[in-house]
Formats: structure tokens, C-alpha cells, sequence
């Protein structure tokens, strides 16, 4: 008898909800019975180790991996002279169309509006520009800042995709424009050597709204981070006239990439690793 059998839809996504590499999913049953107890002793198999890793998260390290990797890159960059800053979840339109996402953008489709002139921030970008518009008058250069925090769109559900997630933004005002290149391979490299991640490589992008940069992509073509410089043709909106590099990281792409393993999708992908009521810390709630 041919072995022609697979798990069942239903029964994909119970294993994938617990945490199965996604090349565990390729096997084949030659009778519905024999595949159903290869489900049943995966389960318990993977329910036990869920188990495991929330008793050493609640009994000995107290700390998900999210929030360990914030504490960790907020203090490499406190360590490289840049100094923290909290601004608003909530912004203006005006911030966007300084952005240059006016509704004829594919983002503004993405944006959560809260009334006609406030919206939820899609990006850290618009905050950082706003607050370093008044530190430049008054601070010298160069002017190294960084803000770590959430941010939304209104994104499809897919491996790689939430609609809510944690941005790291950096930026230096007053890189000499002859060492941006550098300076950007230099800060990039520093931040994702500090989280751990292996293996990725740099590439130089064109951004549809920052323009010319790097980005960082691990060995599956996933993008961790993304670059840009100015002068920018952003940057009269904002008041600000002076050369500089920034890059923004995903945080819950950091982890996807540094703890999913050879298949690069950790299970069910991104969602584990995000803020959730279903997962915590990469352990599915979902044990019975």
C-alpha cells in the first residue's frame, strides 16, 4: 500500500501551533490510522516541550524573548552614544503627507485612522523627524537617537505579516556624507550581531519613500532591516538640512530569523514571536 496519505489540514495546524519545523509536515501515511496516531504522539511529543519552555520562563528566566532583545539592543546603542526617546503611538495626518504619503500612496490603505486627522503610527519614522526638528537647535552633532516601540498596519495574515509590531529606528544627524555607506554597514552589523542573528547579508535597496540605502536580509530572503540617508528630498517638509543615516529593524523578524531554524518560518512564523494572548514567548497557550 502506497504511502499517499498526509496530516489533514486540521491537523497541520494544531502541529504548526505547537511549534513543528514545517519540513516535519512532509510525511506520508500509507492508512488514515496510522497517520492519525503519528499525529497523536506529535502532539503530546510537542505539547510536553511547550510545557518545558513555559516552566524555565516562569520559574528561572522571567523575561520573553522579545523584551530580552529590546533591553539588549536599547543598551548596545546606549553603549555606541545614542540616547533613547518615547514619542506618540498616535500622530497626525500632517506627519504622513511631510512622509509623502498622501492617499494616493499604496501605504495610506494601511493606516489605522482613529478620526479624519489621527492615526495610529504605521512607522517610527514621522515621530523621530517631528522630535528631532526641535533637538537640532539646540543640541551639537552629531545627534545619535533611537526609539524602540509598536507600530500598525493593516496588513494581511501571512507568515512574514502583523498588523501590529515592534520597530527599532535609528538615526544619526551629522554623518559626513562620504561615510554614510560605511557608517550605515557599521551600525547595522553592530545591532544585528548584538541580537544574535547569523548568516545575513547586506544589500543596497531603493526605498519607494526613504530612497537610496541598505537593507539586511537573512539566508532565506527575509528582510530584517532597511536603511536610508540624507540629504533627503524628505527632509525640507521637516526643517532639517544636514546629512545623516537611520535604519529600522523588525524586531519580531529578528526573532523569526534567529529561532526558526532551517526552515526560517519558526512554525507559524512571526505571530509566535509577536505580542499575542495565544503565544507567549514562542510557547503556544494552547496545550489542554
Amino acid at each position: 500500500m502506497s504511502a499517499n496519505l498526509s496530516f489533514s489540514e486540521t491537523q497541520e495546524t494544531r502541529l504548526l501551533e505547537l511549534g513543528v519545523p514545517c519540513s516535519d509536515l512532509a510525511q506520508g501515511f500509507a492508512t488514515k490510522a496510522e497517520r492519525n496516531r503519528a499525529f497523536q504522539e506529535q502532539e503530546r511529543a510537542l505539547a510536553r516541550k511547550n510545557r518545558e519552555q513555559l516552566r524555565l520562563l516562569l520559574e528561572e528566566s522571567h523575561e520573553p524573548a522579545l523584551c530580552a532583545l529590546i533591553r539588549t539592543l536599547a543598551a548596545t546603542l546606549h553603549a555606541m552614544g545614542f540616547t533613547q526617546v518615547a514619542t506618540p503611538t498616535t500622530i497626525p495626518r500632517l506627519f504622513l503627507e511631510r512622509m509623502g504619503i498622501t492617499t494616493r500612496h499604496p501605504l495610506h490603505r494601511q493606516v489605522y485612522w482613529l478620526d479624519a486627522k489621527t492615526c495610529l503610527r504605521p512607522m517610527l519614522a514621522p515621530g523621530l523627524y517631528a522630535l528631532s526638528q526641535r533637538l537640532l537647535n539646540v543640541a551639537d552633532l552629531p545627534l545619535r537617537l533611537f526609539e524602540i516601540g509598536s507600530c500598525f498596519r493593516r496588513e494581511s495574515e501571512g507568515h512574514r505579516h502583523l498588523r501590529e509590531f515592534t520597530m527599532l529606528n535609528l538615526v544619526e544627524w551629522g554623518t559626513p556624507v562620504d561615510e554614510r555607506i560605511p557608517r550605515l554597514e557599521e551600525l547595522m552589523r553592530l545591532v544585528l550581531d548584538a541580537g544574535n542573528l547569523k548568516g545575513y547579508r547586506l544589500e543596497e535597496e531603493d526605498s519607494t519613500i526613504y530612497g537610496r540605502g541598505m537593507d539586511a536580509v537573512d539566508r532565506h530572503g527575509l528582510e530584517l532591516a532597511s536603511s536610508s540617508m540624507g540629504p533627503h528630498r524628505l527632509d525640507p517638509a521637516w526643517r532639517i538640512a544636514t546629512s545623516w543615516v537611520g535604519i529600522g529593524f523588525g524586531l519580531e523578524r529578528l526573532l523569526m530569523s534567529r529561532e526558526g531554524g532551517e526552515d526560517g518560518e519558526g512554525g507559524e512564523g512571526i505571530h509566535r514571536h509577536a505580542r499575542s494572548f495565544t503565544f507567549l514567548d514562542g510557547v503556544s497557550l494552547n496545550m489542554k
